[in-house]
């Protein structure tokens, strides 16, 4: 007996060329059959993805590490023949190097411990060595209880909690019923005070941080939220003058908790911490990247596919987003290779600042597509919990250019389906352009949404942006975001059957004679509850 994931490249290229006359979708039956061998059989997607992951590694925005993945994948559009292949700078933050760290639990015992800087730190003076306090503190109102306390030590400012054993396997493929349980309308829900608390909670680490400076603390830690020696070091302090305060590091959980039951029954083990890291204040600007096919038309607008390029710092970003960035790439490459023009120019984007709140796409869409008014001092994670709440929504001249926008960004599984977020006028023509991939397990249109990634802004100002559905593989269990997102954890015949629908997608999404259809430009909603009392502990 032969199991197969997915149909061959042969296979698929005999089924398409077996019905001619018939039109698949928004493209000739060749020009189907065409992107699948190319996709399938001469497929250089693993060849970017160990150039761009071993090679290069960790793409944190605006870092040295981002300008030269940012340099790789331009030089890699030029030499594919896109055109107009380009940089956009936008105001993002300081750039953030690392050269080197570790910590070492050195009494009662030695033990080299598994941590990670959190990113933007400031760096060590050399190696420190302190006992540690446990001292949990999670909001401002914390601090009293802490004062006089805290001089001379690392914080350990996490509940330690308990290990948890896994309840599911750490790698799956969706299955029917799985795809099936996102296919369901989301009322929208609308809470106009929870954007307030999103910027309070925002701005915690900073405060905590310079009242543990205040206090005279050395250092502090947090507990890593996975188990398995999984650490992931984000952090958000990018910004002049809102660095944190004092060093910052995540430990793992096996060895946090340890430290914390030492410290408990006493005496408190002191550690060394270092952390060589130098801020870059060169340019605060980062850069998206774009590259084009053009259309034909150039009154017919354009459609547009992306992924964000940028990446945190413990693993090399493969799953997260390098996966998603060399699908974009090799989806170029297949449609340029083809030498297919089609009716509307066809734009590939690799965004930056993802991580730090959309900061790339929304940037596209503030200079391009529409304006939404929000503080200007605000910057960062604050300016992503603030922007969906500025009204009213200005469309630029460009807004009815873009015609449909594709993303992806849940990992390296194949792709199984898209989401339509909740835009059932949609679904006809999405699920008409994704039925020739339906023997690749890609024909699924489900009605629900899908959120954190760079299509969001899109949707919000009622603009044609998709993410599509894809097996989780080992994304959400273990590798988001982790020291273990190395290029391990990616499949190659995930990404050449990704890549081959990404092309195909952009492909019926640029010929087809009607627009995708699109939302109504959102205005301001009212209160879902209008009777909401708001728990002051939140």
């Amino acid at each position: 007996m032969i199991r197969r994931a997915f149909l061959g490249g042969t296979a698929l290229f005999a089924i398409a060329a077996a019905m001619p006359g018939q039109v698949l979708a928004d493209a000739s039956d060749s020009q189907i059959a065409a992107v699948i061998d190319e996709g399938l059989n001469r497929s250089e997607a693993m060849v970017m993805a160990g150039q761009l992951m071993d090679g290069i590694g960790p793409r944190l925005t605006n870092s040295r590490n981002y300008r030269r993945a940012s340099d790789w994948a331009t030089q890699r559009m030029t030499a594919m023949g896109l055109q107009n292949v380009r940089r956009e700078q936008f105001d993002f933050g300081l750039g953030w190097n690392i050269e080197s760290f570790r910590a070492t639990m050195v009494t009662p015992r030695r033990i080299e411990l598994t941590v990670m800087p959190v990113a933007w730190s400031p760096p060590t003076e050399g190696t420190l060595r302190a006992p540690v306090v446990v001292a949990p503190i999670s909001k401002p109102e914390h601090f009293a209880a802490w004062k006089g306390k805290l001089a001379g030590k690392v914080v350990m400012i996490s509940l330690p909690g308990t290990s948890g054993e896994p309840s599911r396997p750490a790698f799956r493929r969706l299955d029917d019923k799985a795809i099936a349980e996102h296919d369901d309308y989301d009322l929208p829900h609308h809470d106009p005070g929870a954007a307030d608390l999103r910027l309070q909670r925002s701005n915690f680490p900073l405060e905590l941080s310079r009242f543990l400076k205040a206090e005279g603390a050395v250092a502090m830690v947090k507990i890593s939220y996975r188990d398995g020696k999984l650490v992931h070091g984000t952090g958000y302090n990018f910004r002049p003058g809102e660095v944190l305060a004092l060093p910052a590091f995540e430990f793992a959980a096996e060895d946090y908790r340890r430290l914390a039951r030492l410290a408990i029954t006493g005496p408190a083990p002191e550690v060394e911490l270092q952390l060589a890291a130098k801020f870059d204040d060169s340019t605060l600007m980062a850069e998206n990247l774009f590259g084009e096919i053009p259309g034909s038309d150039p009154k017919a607008g354009y459609v547009m596919a992306g992924a964000h390029f940028d990446s945190w710092i413990a693993g090399d970003g493969a799953a997260d987003n390098g996966a998603g960035s060399i699908v974009i790439l090799e989806a170029a490459r297949i449609l340029s290779r083809l030498g297919i023009k089609p009716r509307r120019t066809i734009r590939f984007a690799l965004w930056a600042g993802e991580e730090q709140g959309l900061l790339g796409s929304r940037a596209y869409i503030d200079r391009h597509l529409a304006s939404r008014p929000i503080d200007p001092k605000l910057t960062g994670i604050q300016a992503y919990s603030a922007w969906t709440n500025g009204w009213p929504i200005t469309p630029k001249p460009g807004y009815y250019d873009l015609k449909a926008y594709f993303n992806l960004d849940n990992g390296g599984g194949k792709i199984r389906g898209i989401y339509a977020e909740g835009n059932l006028a949609a679904e006809g023509t999405l699920g008409k352009w994704l039925k020739p991939f339906a023997a690749m397990g890609a024909g699924r249109v489900v009605t629900g949404k899908t959120g954190g990634t760079d299509h969001v802004f899109m949707q919000a100002i009622g603009l044609p942006g998709y993410q599509f559905i894809q097996d989780p593989l080992d994304y959400d269990s273990r590798v988001h975001h982790t020291s273990i997102d190395t290029l391990d954890h990616l499949r190659g015949d995930d990404l050449r059957q990704a890549a081959t629908v990404m092309a195909a997608m952009l492909l019926q999404a640029a010929n087809s004679d009607k627009d995708l259809p699109r939302m109504p430009l959102p205005s301001k909603p009212v209160a879902t509850d209008p009777f909401k009392v708001r728990d002051p502990d939140e």
